[in-house]
Order: C-alpha cells, then sequence, then structure tokens
C-alpha cells in the first residue's frame, strides 16, 4: 500500500541549480553560496511548506582533467556534513541527507560522523551513500587509478555493515551518567566490533551513543546492477531516474524482486524519483525559457561532459556526426549508470545534441508546464505506484523553487499528495520507515 502522502526532497546538485550552466542565470546567486546564511534562507524556506528533507549531492574533487581542461562548472561546494549540522540548528523538523564517499574515508569516521549528525538533530539524520566514480577523486586520495567499478562496491558493502554495527555499538539504555556508583555507563551494554573483514579492522565500540534513529536513514542512488544489488541488501529510500511511469513500474517491480530476495518487505523501502519541475505559465513563457537554456549552454561544456560520462575524448570525433562506438557496460568503471542513459539515447542524434542534453541533467525528468500540469503529473505517478516520491532537481535556484513553492506546493496539499505538516517523531517515524533492532545487544 503507498503511504499516505509523497515524499517531496529538496535537492542540491549544485548551489545554483541542477544544470551544470545553472550559476550562469542571470539571477543565480553568486559567492553567497559559500555562505551559511544562503543555505539557511533555503532551508527555512523548505521546512515552511513541509518538503521532507534537504538532499545535497557531493563530490571530493574538481571535474578539471576532461579534455579541454577548461572548468566551466568546476561545482566546488561546502562539506556536506559540516552543512548540514549547521542547517540542523536553524531547523526544527526537515530531515538532512549528506552524501558520502565509501571509497574515501572509514567507517568508524562515517558512522561517527552521522551518529553526531542524528543527535545534533534530534534524529533526523540521512546518508546517502555513494562510490564515488570520478578520476580526480581517486587523485586527491593518493591513487593513481580509479578503483575497479565491482570492487568499490563490494567494499561499500562491508562498509555499510560495520557502520551499522558501530551504530548498535551503544545500546539504548547503555548511557547510565551515575555520579553515585561512577559509572558513566554500563559496561554491559556497550559492545566492541572486533570486525576483521577483507578491507576493514575496526575494533569499536563508537565513541557516540546509539543514534536517536536506532540506524540513520540510508539512501542509494546508483542504478547499475551492483548499485541496485546494494540498494536492495542495505538502503532505506533509493533515488532513481525514470522519465514516465511506465519506467517507473518497471523498475519498482525489478527492485521488489530483488527486495524479497534478500528478505525485505517492498513497503519498508521508498523509492524517489529525480524530476525537474518547472514552471511555466504560457507558451510565451516557455519559449523564453528556451531560448535562455540556449544562451547559457556551451559547446565545450557539453562535449566535456560527454567526454568525462564516457571517458573518451569527444574532441577528436566530429561534433555533428552520431557517437562512436561505445565500451560495453560491464567493465566500464565509470559511472555505468550514465553510460547506460547514453547508450538509451536516439543513435541519430549527434556527438553535440547529446552532449547538451546531458547538460540538461542527463536523463532526469523533465516535467515543464503550467502549475496545475507540474502538480497533476507528480500526482499521477505517485498514485500509480512508480514512486513513493521526488527528489526535486530544480534547474535554477532559487527561481524554480520558488515557483514550485508558491504555485505548486498549494495544489499538493489540496489534494493531499504532500504533507500539510510534519509528523511527529525522528525522521524514521515521519517518513514510515520501521525501527531499527540493535545486532550487537545481548539478552
Amino acid at each position: 500500500m503507498p503511504q499516505a502522502t509523497a515524499i517531496f526532497n529538496l535537492f542540491f546538485f549544485n548551489p545554483q541549480g541542477d544544470y551544470r550552466f545553472s550559476w550562469r542565470h542571470p539571477d543565480a546567486p553568486g559567492k553567497e553560496i559559500f555562505t551559511l546564511k544562503f543555505y539557511a534562507d533555503l532551508a527555512r524556506r523548505a521546512e515552511a511548506v513541509a518538503l521532507d528533507n534537504i538532499f545535497i549531492a557531493d563530490h571530493v574533487a574538481i571535474w578539471d582533467t576532461v579534455p579541454s581542461g577548461v572548468p566551466h562548472y568546476a561545482n566546488p561546494r561546502l562539506e556536506p556534513i559540516t552543512l548540514l549540522a549547521a542547517l540542523s540548528a536553524v531547523t526544527e523538523n526537515i530531515g538532512l541527507m549528506a552524501t558520502a564517499s565509501t571509497s574515501y574515508t572509514e567507517p568508524y569516521n562515517l558512522a561517527r560522523y552521522f551518529a553526531s549528525l542524528d543527535h545534533l538533530s534530534g534524529g533526523r539524520a540521512s546518508w546517502n551513500v555513494v562510490t564515488s566514480w570520478l578520476p580526480e577523486e581517486a587523485a586527491n586520495y593518493g591513487l593513481d587509478t580509479l578503483p575497479e567499478h565491482g570492487r568499490r562496491y563490494e567494499r561499500a558493502a562491508e562498509f555499510i555493515a560495520v557502520v551499522r554495527k558501530l551504530w548498535d555499538s551503544w545500546e539504548e539504555e547503555a548511557v547510565l551518567i551515575d555520579k553515585q556508583s561512577g559509572y558513566f555507563a554500563d559496561p554491559d551494554r556497550v559492545h566492541p566490533l572486533n570486525h576483521a573483514g577483507e578491507f576493514f579492522k575496526v575494533r569499536g565500540p563508537l565513541n557516540v551513543p546509539r543514534p536517536l534513529q536506532g540506524h540513520p536513514i540510508v539512501v542509494q542512488a546508483g542504478s547499475s546492477e551492483s548499485g541496485k544489488a546494494l540498494a536492495a541488501a542495505q538502503a532505506d529510500i533509493h533515488f532513481v531516474f525514470m522519465s514516465n511511469i511506465e519506467k517507473g513500474l518497471a523498475y519498482r517491480e525489478d527492485m521488489n524482486k530483488r527486495l524479497r530476495e534478500n528478505g525485505r518487505e517492498p513497503e519498508h523501502f521508498k523509492i524517489l524519483g529525480g524530476v525537474l519541475p518547472v514552471v511555466v505559465n504560457t507558451p510565451e513563457e516557455k519559449e523564453q525559457r528556451r531560448a535562455l537554456i540556449q544562451t547559457l549552454m556551451n559547446d565545450q561544456m557539453a562535449l566535456d561532459l560527454l567526454s568525462t560520462y564516457l571517458r573518451m575524448d569527444m574532441g577528436e570525433y566530429d561534433r555533428h556526426a552520431p557517437l562512436p562506438p561505445l565500451p560495453d557496460v560491464q567493465g566500464f568503471d565509470g559511472l555505468r549508470t550514465a553510460l547506460q542513459i547514453i547508450k538509451g539515447y536516439d543513435p541519430a542524434l549527434t556527438v553535440l545534441e547529446l552532449g547538451r542534453l546531458l547538460l540538461q541533467s542527463s536523463d532526469s525528468w523533465l516535467v515543464i508546464g503550467t502549475a496545475q500540469e507540474v502538480a497533476d503529473t507528480l500526482s499521477e505517478a505517485f498514485h500509480a505506484g512508480a514512486v513513493d516520491g521526488y527528489n526535486l532537481m530544480f534547474p535554477f535556484l532559487p527561481v524554480d523553487f520558488d515557483n514550485f513553492v508558491d504555485q505548486v506546493a498549494p495544489i499538493l496539499k489540496e489534494s493531499g499528495v504532500m504533507q500539510q505538516a510534519y509528523r511527529p517523531g525522528t525522521l524514521r517515524e515521519k517518513l514510515g520507515l520501521p525501527p531499527v533492532g540493535n545486532q550487537l545487544k545481548r539478552g
């Protein structure tokens, strides 16, 4: 059975919007994207309309090794856990989703970061798991080459398992702070892990008590075979790209099968579709927007992005001809989801045409129309069961976000698709996800 209302997240890919060229919009913010006030204002507005989460994407490098070497979109960004910890002090209910890589940190560090964020926020923390795919990221951590795709996901599976055990290393009743007996904690309720696996050796216990949610919510976004397998085994929420209801239903059917094979109930697993909601109330507004986008895009930027995704220098090919032969998905150590998307496009598209499409958030679902049309489209997919909610990937911030809040959200609230107010409890409780038992608890 679907939940009563859909989940709606304010998603940040870049601070100025989800297009790679969003920073060029005439009304895009400038250097204020590195200030707390910029994010706090957006967070307060998102909470005022009762959006469920702030979801921050992340990379741990600047994309600067593309063939041209020109940083058209160098994607500088604040570290997300630090940022969300600050935003927890200026919000009360909205969930706080931070992206963090399993390839370039350690389970103990990450378990501690998210446990701390969960305590500071009153139980609102969520971890978006990524394995990282950019060569620039590997180079920042002393690696000459990117780790092989399958090994990244094998490491991620053990990583998440260790993090969950660390969150469980303190039982809920462990903290005593008993001044008379001299016991800060009950020694029988604080447990070492003594984990020794293929990738990690961790003694434990964590030096932070068990998070308020038990386990902060785990989100996973990869749609390769390895990504879907990891999501079915470990995630609470799965972020997917879809472009219509039929694709969403087929994806859900596949994930339900995988969940049952892992002994999990599909109703305890939320699928969120990425969507770019754009309000244009007249044909003239739509044409003005199309013309603006064409002026903001840059052909070299398009070729650079396509080159990065394919690990091929597209400058060596005729930009006005179709794509050259592409690598197989299996064995490809880049972003397999992006490669799959590119292979799904019309083969008649030229190199430049495809690159310009990718600049506009790849295969994300563009829902453009009047406020009523946008609301109706989102409602239809939710009621059909294709998704449990959406990552709202606004092309231009704050303009598209403001239009959604002012024009679309009231329609969704009136129809019962968007919540009117927050439910009580932790984020896990607010989103209707079941509690997680302590796997290290004795007796």
